[in-house]
């Protein structure tokens, strides 16, 4: 099922309800194949949500969706109805793909020195067109009855009336677009892209996929962790090596400052024994280095003082920890527990883990 999970962040005082009105209606800078307000393509999802949490007047209804069963199939998709727009981020590397506005009354876009979209500048075939310039005819889908328009990273769809089918020759038409009695379509969807790959974004069968930006060369998001078990981690883009055994002065070294450092705390009832009975303390000296941008946390030995455990995160919608930390992109050799080729990745699902355990 697809799992929503809402965020109001401002539920204890009641709702400003100011739909259609100009004082509810947001104002963020359009960024073709770049973006939009705060929210940038190709952003890591917690980035995202840092940004959220900066604005909670503004976003202060946030819809999270994303597929239960399998949650690698589709988007997680960040919404906020209020304001229109939708950020998808890619299942995968969850950075954001694509952004579509699907209520173009309920957002104002700035873009050069003008704006356009929300009640009072309403984002018609002929305001679009005087606004971006001339482009090259868009694609017409008879099916949905829809027509688009693009440019570099950035496309317009606007809906067609089926009494004016008969204007599109082929699936050509004069542009800017205007009907025999003298209207011209209002956009039903706005969709920003990464502009690189000149594809052609938008809604039905006859559009391309949109893809995040590719990464920069050296950046160390998502890179592969290699795991050998027993042994050591490797990192495949920085090059370091941490085995088991390692001190905390040769992680600082390898991997720079911790994000954080916690004391890990042991259940009472194991630690109660008949021939102690005085309380203990629930901490049991062993410590955690968390690095949440890697996904990755450390664990100490509180005697000795070397690294006993590593724990890995998928960052999994869903899960408690999502959005605390960056999802580690691991890859456990198959050759390490039951000589297959097969590795186990984030993307592995639990069933298959257990089989090869």
């Amino acid at each position: 099922m697809l799992h929503h999970h809402h965020n109001h962040h401002q539920s204890q005082r009641p709702r400003r309800r100011c739909e259609g009105t100009a004082m509810g209606v947001i104002i963020l800078d359009l960024r073709p194949g770049n973006g939009i307000g705060p929210f940038s393509l190709g952003m890591p999802i917690c980035e995202a949500f840092a940004q959220i949490e900066q604005q909670p007047s503004i976003y202060d209804v946030v819809h999270v969706k994303y597929f239960d069963e399998e949650p690698l199939k589709l988007d997680i998709v960040i919404s906020f109805p209020d304001h229109g727009f939708h950020l998808r981020f890619d299942p995968w590397s969850q950075r954001l793909r694509l952004i579509e506005i699907f209520d173009v009354k309920r957002l104002q876009m700035r873009y050069a020195t003008s704006l356009i979209g929300g009640p009072s500048n309403l984002a018609t075939f002929v305001a679009v067109y005087a606004l971006f310039g001339p482009t090259f005819p868009g694609i017409y889908d008879k099916d949905r009855g829809v027509y688009t328009l693009f440019y570099p990273g950035l496309s317009f769809a606007f809906p067609i009336p089926s009494q004016y089918t008969d204007c599109f020759h082929g699936r050509e038409a004069e542009l800017p677009l205007e009907f025999p009695d003298g209207t011209t379509p209002v956009t039903c969807r706005v969709s920003i892209y990464d502009g690189s790959a000149d594809k052609k974004v938008g809604v039905g069968s006859l559009m391309h996929k949109a893809s995040a930006p590719p990464l920069l060369p050296g950046n160390l998001y998502m890179e592969e962790v290699h795991v050998k078990l027993g042994e050591e981690l490797y990192f495949s883009v920085g090059g370091q090596h941490i085995p088991f055994g390692a001190s905390p002065q040769d992680v600082w070294t390898e991997l720079g400052r911790p994000c954080g450092i916690h004391q890990k705390q042991v259940d009472q009832m194991v630690i109660h024994s008949a021939s102690d009975l005085r309380p203990r303390t629930t901490l049991c000296g062993d410590y955690f280095y968390n690095y949440f941008t890697r996904g990755l946390d450390i664990l100490f030995d509180g005697q000795t003082h070397r690294i006993k455990k590593f724990v890995l995160h998928t960052n999994y919608p869903g899960h408690a920890d999502f959005n605390s930390y960056i999802k580690c992109n691991f890859v456990i050799q198959g050759s390490d527990f039951d000589n297959s080729k097969q590795s186990i990745t984030p993307s592995t699902k639990w069933d298959q883990v257990k089989v090869k355990f």
